[in-house]
């Protein structure tokens, strides 16, 4: 149970820094809401999934609710990140922020 626990662990892990290298990289706003509305989701599921995991060591009362506690994070997470995200974009429609577009240098020969 502790190398799967571990494994989760370590898939979130790469999945939020996944998710920060993508923040950093991405050229504007609109590109960079993309690995932070999708990533962070994945990685919170990934990480949650192994506190639940952990949680169910030993089978009692406790440990249901806890879980059940767990998987109440993960629908209501579920649900406010991409709510968030797409609020975030229409903020910046309505800022009147321009998408990236690549600009090709021609040589004037």
């Amino acid at each position: 149970m502790d190398l799967l626990v571990t494994f989760f662990l370590v898939c979130g892990l790469v999945i939020f820094t996944g998710g920060a290298v993508g923040i950093l990289r991405f050229p504007d706003f609109y590109s960079r809401l993309h690995p932070a509305g999708k990533l962070d989701t994945m990685g919170l599921f990934m990480s949650m999934i192994a506190a639940a995991l952990f949680t169910f060591k030993a089978f009692s009362l406790d440990a249901v609710l806890t879980g059940l506690k767990i998987l109440l994070i993960l629908v209501f997470v579920f649900i406010t990140s991409p709510t968030a995200t797409h609020a975030i974009v229409d903020a910046g429609v309505r800022a009147n922020l321009m998408p990236w577009t690549k600009t090709e240098k021609r040589d004037a020969a």
